[in-house]
């Protein structure tokens, strides 16, 4: 499996890939964590998806993809704090330029049978570091993301904790919570799997 980045200026070159991401988080958001989200003909979709984000995606050699996560500035606007200002101290995001928002994160973990250290998915992990790779190549070196609980223990055994930005509390069935992660090379050494590949552009572009 390796890792990828599609920017805006790329979504008609990976079209294909991007409504197999569209499916995932059908299946992965309405169905298997029973969401409030909105799905039509079998794939979904949200406000934030018009908003120019890059995409993150993890696929098989000959495969699927396997997990995917949406990046926005988060200078706004976001998810985080548009949509859930309730988990931020305040109500509000003190955002940065070199902050940005990673939201829609998940994996297949039904279709990925290899699991790497600390028990985690191997898809998982490569989606983690790809996320750090991508934000250190453009400048970003702080995360932020609106998450839940069980995900943020999951954070932990990756050795990649996140900082809280508010107290957790209920939406719908969801204990969940606010949190920033650092993006450097630390982190990025912890939370890649061996083996670990890459083609994320953004990075070529930074070093030329």
């Amino acid at each position: 499996m390796r890792a990828i980045a599609i920017r805006p200026e790329d979504k008609g070159a990976f079209g294909a890939l991007l409504t197999e991401m569209h499916r995932l988080r059908a299946r992965v958001f309405g169905g298997r964590l029973g969401w409030d989200v909105e799905i039509a003909d079998g794939v979904e979709t949200d406000r934030f998806d018009e908003l120019n984000p890059v995409y993150i995606l993890v696929v098989a050699e000959r495969g699927p993809v396997l997990g995917c996560a949406r990046l926005l500035p988060a200078t706004g606007p976001t998810m985080l704090a548009d949509a859930f200002p309730q988990l931020l101290a305040g109500g509000r995001l003190d955002a940065h330029p070199g902050m940005i928002e990673s939201s829609r994160f998940c994996v297949d973990t039904g279709a990925t049978e290899a699991v790497a250290a600390r028990g985690l998915h191997h898809a998982t992990l490569t989606l983690f570091a790809a996320i750090i790779e991508w934000s250190m190549g453009e400048g970003y070196r702080e995360i932020v993301t609106a998450t839940d609980v069980r995900f943020e223990r999951l954070l932990n055994r990756a050795h990649w904790p996140m900082r809280r930005l508010g107290e957790p509390r209920m939406i719908g069935e969801t204990l969940s919570i606010a949190g920033a992660l650092p993006a450097d090379d630390a982190s990025f050494a912890s939370v890649r799997p061996p083996g670990y590949r890459s083609d994320l552009g953004g990075l070529r572009r930074s070093a030329a």
